[in-house]
C-alpha cells in the first residue's frame, strides 16, 4: 500500500493539474503495484484538499455501472466518486469547455434523498423509500490524467480513474423531477443529440437492471467505513450510454421524453 505521505502528494498532483488545466501522466505509471484501496486514499485525500479551500460535499456519483464498461476495465463492479458544490452547473447556461480537461458528456439519472441511508443491508426499495425525488442529469467526465498518453500510448486503469475521482467534472440537471414510485425508472428513456445529430440513446435499466442498484451498492461500500448517505443529497446512479466528446462550440440537447430535456452550450 502507498505512504500517507505518497497518497497526498499524489492528490496534490491531480488538484494542480486540474488547476492548471493541464493532464498528467497516469498514477499507476509511477505506482505500478497500487490497489483499489490506493486509488480510493487518494481520491478522498484529493477531496480533503479541496474542502480545505471551502468547497462543500453536495452528493457523490456511481461510474462503471454497465456490464459493457466492467468488462472493458477489467472490473467486477462499479466505482464511485465525489460530488461538490463547484460541480453542478445550471441547465441551459453557457459552460466554459476549457474548464475541463478532455470532457465527456453521459446521460444519467440523479437522485434526491429525503432520508439517509446506511448500512451493509441497504436495498433497492430502501432507496426509493429514501428518495426525495428523481430527476434527468448528465454528468461531464473528465480527465486530469491522460486516458491514453500522447507519449507513450499507455491507457490508463480503472485505478487511475478512481484516484481521478472516478473521472467527475461536473453534473447538469434540468428536465421534470418525478417521485420514484410515479414510473418504472428502469424504462427511462433518452436520446442525446450533438448540434442537432443524434449521437447516442439508452434505457435506464441499462444500469445494473435498476438504477437505484448503484446507490444500494454504494450505501453498503460505505457501511465498514462509518458513512452514509445523507438526506438533501444527489446521487448520480451511473449511465445508460457511452460518452460523447465535448467540444468548444457544441450546443447538446438530451430528450428523456416524458421526464423533459436538458440543453447546455459550451463555448
Amino acid at each position: 500500500m502507498l505512504s500517507e505521505i505518497q497518497i497526498k502528494a499524489e492528490a496534490k498532483r491531480l488538484h494542480q493539474a486540474e488547476q492548471e488545466r493541464k493532464q498528467v501522466e497516469a498514477t499507476t505509471i509511477t505506482y505500478p503495484d497500487m490497489d483499489i484501496y490506493d486509488s480510493y486514499a487518494i481520491q478522498s485525500a484529493w477531496m480533503d484538499l479541496k474542502k480545505s479551500e471551502g468547497r462543500t460535499v453536495v452528493g457523490h456519483k456511481i461510474g462503471l455501472t454497465s456490464r459493457a464498461m466492467q468488462l472493458a476495465m477489467s472490473i467486477t463492479e462499479p466505482d464511485y466518486g465525489t460530488l461538490l458544490d463547484d460541480m453542478v452547473l445550471e441547465e441551459g447556461t453557457e459552460i466554459d469547455s476549457s474548464r475541463f480537461l478532455d470532457p465527456k458528456i453521459e446521460v444519467e439519472l440523479a437522485f434526491i434523498l429525503n432520508k439517509p441511508l446506511r448500512g451493509e443491508n441497504v436495498s433497492v426499495i430502501d432507496v426509493l423509500n429514501a428518495t426525495d425525488y428523481v430527476v434527468p442529469a448528465l454528468e461531464l467526465i473528465a480527465a486530469r490524467s491522460f486516458r491514453v498518453d500522447p507519449n507513450t500510448g499507455y491507457k490508463r486503469t480503472v485505478r487511475d480513474t478512481i484516484s481521478d475521482n472516478a473521472a467527475n467534472g461536473a453534473i447538469i440537471m434540468g428536465g421534470r423531477p418525478v417521485k420514484p414510485d410515479a414510473i418504472d425508472l428502469r424504462w427511462v428513456g433518452a436520446m442525446m443529440s450533438r448540434n442537432s445529430v443524434i449521437e447516442e440513446s439508452g434505457v435506464s435499466g441499462a444500469v445494473l437492471n435498476h438504477p437505484a442498484k448503484g446507490i444500494a451498492w454504494l450505501a453498503q461500500k460505505y457501511a465498514p467505513h462509518g458513512k452514509s448517505l445523507e438526506a438533501g443529497q444527489i446521487i448520480l446512479s451511473g449511465s445508460f450510454t457511452r460518452p460523447v466528446a465535448i467540444r468548444p462550440g457544441d450546443t447538446f440537447h438530451v430528450d428523456y421524453g416524458p421526464l423533459g430535456c436538458i440543453s447546455c452550450y459550451f463555448k
